[in-house]
This record gives C-alpha cells, structure tokens and sequence, in this order.
C-alpha cells in the first residue's frame, strides 16, 4: 500500500509527528514492534520517576528529625511501589493510543517489527507499504559491555530493575552515568546496600570536576559506596551471589549486578542495508542537520541519530522536522542547547558547554560558582548540599552554559535555557526582581558574582 508518510516506531519524535502529519491531511503509516510510547513511557522517565518518587518520600521520612519531626520506621513495600509504577505507565499507554485513535482514519498503526526491502519500501507483519517520505524513530536499548564472564551470570539492565519485586541485599551497578547515579540512590533509599563502579575519575563524567563532586559528597553520605577510576575486568557467580573483579585485583561482590553502561541503536533487524541508509561504527544513523539520511526521502530522529538521549530533544526534533516536511523551515538541529537533568536528589542539571570544554574549544569565558548553601531558601529547608556554576561570553555577555546540583536544579536550569534560546545578556537576570525567598534567588546571586556583575564593583 502506498502512503505519504511511514514513521518507524511510536517513541516521543514519532507519535507526534504521526499525528500532526495526519492532522495536516497526509496518510500516515505508523509501526511499532513493542510497547506504544517508547523508552520514554516504558522503561524510561515513567517509570524511573515514578519509583524516585517513592525513595525520595521515604528519605523525607527516615530524615525528618533534622526539621523537629519525629517519625517511625519507615520501610518501603517494594511489590507496591513497582505496581504503582506499572499503572502509571499503562495510563501512559493508554494516552499514546487514545491521540492516536483521535488522529482519525488519515492514520494507520500496525504492530509487528519494521525491515527496509528498498528505498523507501518497508515490510510490517508480512506486508509491504511504501511511502513519498520516510521517518525513522527507532530509538536504542542497553549495551551489553564485552565484559568477561557477563555471559555467564544473571545480571539486570534498567529495563528489568525496575521489574524486581523483592530487594536486593547489595546492589553492584556497573556505569556511573544518568541510569546509574538515579537508580542507585533510589535503590539505596529503598533499603539495599550499594555500590557504583565506574571507569572514570568521577561520576557523570561529562561534568566539571566540582559539579560531579557536590553530588559524590552526598552519595557517600548516604553510604553508597563509589568505586571510582576502577574499570571492571571480570564477572562471575550466581543469582545472590555476584563478584566483580575491579583493575588492581579489588573484588566487590554483591547479591545483584545492574549493568548500566550506555545504549545501543536499534538498527540491526531494520535492514537500513537494503533501504540505503548510512551507519557510523556504532550503528547509529547518519542524518544531516534537517535529519536527512544517505537514502532520498529517509529521515531519522531521536535517539537513533547518536546525539543527546533525552526525551525532549526528540520530542524538540518532531517539531523541526514537522516544518521541514511541510516545507515551512529549514531550520535545523544544530545550535541546541540541549538541557539535561539527573534525577538524583539533590538533582544535577546542565546546559551548553562545561568549563572542561571551553578551555578544550579555546572559547574565551568568564566563570563564577557558589554553593548552594549560600540560598536563603536553601537553608531555610535544610536542602544546603550542591553548586551553582555559570559560564559567560565576556565580549556579549551570552551565557555560554551552566551548571546547578541542589534542590530543584531540573527546574532552576530553565532561566538559563530561556536566556540562552533568546540569545540574551545576563544582565537580565541581574536586572530582574527575583521573588524572596526562593531557590531561583541562587540563580540570579551565581550570575551577581562575576565581576562585571557584581555590586561590588559598581
């Protein structure tokens, strides 16, 4: 059958471009293999928040006595934190469905895995459609690092963790990154010993080394143990009975082994071969600035392009391309600033360049810090831990990125985002009336400590 439009899975790029695309008069093929929604809904930031929700309340609960209140013990019922999770991504499901059932008849969904026969030529479930224009949103799943031994042992990637419904004595997480930084804490807040081991120096390696360190402090605090700068080199054992051997010979074991080193696209089965489509090494798709791919008529969006994982920035790329294909802007992707939060506690949250890649750029760069125990608010509601950091362009006074680990960060982090997005100087944070008292106070007092800024100098 011959359509306008076949988008390849129903990830945040794919159901709304599917359903604006239908809206706007095109017929539109939409396949999906798995579960409606994408990593997001499933296995993602649903379910992962959903659970963090519960560790961060009984945190609250276990260290309530630091504000004058007294509470029993609190344990968690991890067989109905898991049910509550499991209802509120099927909630999700269902809202996936019901905007594509109201997308009307314009609209095709078939279940079944997607293959390239040619360009532009797509078999689902035994039968073959093509289509003008074809989108890729296939998304990426877990790694399974080439680690000795990994084989032969149980071991859990962020998908099935979060399915465990008894928990684990000790927790050993290999990969200090997002998935692991978030689903550690949230283990240990639930009650289990933890430990995280990581090839790098810090966690979150990305980050400036004083940002990455706020939130190891408060990790250490609450008794996770930090393996850093160990590379693994050998699993082995049984279900209860897991040994990591770290370079140097330190061995740690554990009753669990979440393994959480990155992910990998979804491109082996698609047959991008035969549809003509370019892979770089790792198997994610080459698409251009406007999501072209090497085949004509063939684009790709979202996590499969290699770029930043997060759910917005392939939700930002359904937009994009949704103007592009209806020829209304060439705007592309590049140029995004793309934000980013942990969501441990306190958060860490970050946008546009880190100091460490300045000084590799040669970007010429003002810089302030400030701990967020300097905001009245903070203090006020003993959440003091973490760090507030701004990079400036000293020639237009642009904020070329920043940094905050502290209570609230994810949604501190959108001041500079805006300011960023509308090519802004930072004297309109300085200038602004911020609300007292209030954690945003910190984000307009880190600016207030550059030079330039401060009330010091005036």
């Amino acid at each position: 059958m011959k359509f306008d439009v076949i988008v390849v899975g129903s990830g945040q790029a794919g159901v709304p471009l599917a359903t604006r695309l239908a809206r706007a008069g095109k017929q539109v093929l939409l396949a999906e293999r798995g579960e409606l929604g994408g990593t997001c809904v499933n296995s993602g930031c649903t379910p992962t928040k959903t659970m963090i929700a519960t560790a961060c309340a009984a945190h609250v609960a276990r260290t309530a006595a630091r504000l004058g209140v007294r509470a029993g013990p609190v344990e968690v019922d991890l067989p109905a934190v898991v049910d509550r999770k499991d209802a509120i991504v099927g909630k999700w499901r269902e809202m996936v469905e019901k905007r594509l059932r109201k997308a009307g008849d314009k609209l095709t969904l078939l279940r079944g895995q997607a293959r390239f026969t040619g360009e532009r030529r797509i078999e689902v479930a035994g039968q073959t459609h093509t289509a003008d224009v074809v989108v890729l949103d296939v998304g990426a799943r877990p790694v399974t690092p080439p680690l000795d031994g990994l084989t032969s042992v149980p071991w859990l990637d962020y998908e099935t963790v979060l399915q465990l419904r008894e928990l684990p004595s000790h927790l050993l997480i290999l990969g200090g990154g997002y998935i692991g930084c978030e689903l550690g804490q949230m283990f240990r807040r639930f009650g289990a010993q933890v430990t995280i081991a990581d090839v790098g120096p810090h966690l979150l390696s990305r980050e400036d080394p004083e940002i990455s360190s706020a939130l190891e402090g408060v990790f250490r605090d609450e008794g996770i143990g930090l393996e850093l700068s160990a590379a693994a080199e050998r699993v082995s054992g049984q279900a209860g009975r897991i040994a990591l051997r770290l370079a140097g010979g330190k061995e740690l074991r554990g009753s669990h082994l979440l393994v959480a080193t990155g992910r990998r696209p979804n491109t082996d089965g698609l047959g991008c071969d035969k549809g003509g489509i370019a892979l770089d090494p790792k198997g994610f798709i080459v698409a251009d600035d406007e999501y072209r791919t090497s085949a004509s008529g063939t684009y790709a969006v979202g996590d499969v392009i290699g770029q930043p994982q997060f759910t917005h920035t392939a939700w930002d790329d359904h937009r994009i391309l949704f103007e592009i294909l209806l020829g209304r802007s060439s705007r592309g992707r590049s140029g995004r600033a793309y934000p980013y939060t942990a969501f441990t506690d306190p958060q860490l949250a970050g946008v546009g360049l880190t100091e460490r890649e300045a000084k590799k750029r040669g970007i010429a760069y003002e810089v302030a810090t400030m701990p967020f125990a300097s905001i009245a608010r903070a203090i006020e509601v003993d959440e003091t831990a973490g760090i507030l950091k701004v990079l400036l362009d000293p020639k237009t006074e642009r904020v070329l990125g920043a940094a905050i680990v502290g209570a609230e960060a994810g949604e501190l982090i959108h001041v500079f985002v805006a300011l960023m997005q509308a090519g802004a100087s930072a004297r309109a944070i300085v200038d602004a009336e911020f609300v007292h008292p209030t954690f945003a106070e910190g984000v307009q007092s880190v600016v207030m400590k550059l030079n330039r800024f401060s009330l010091e100098q005036r």
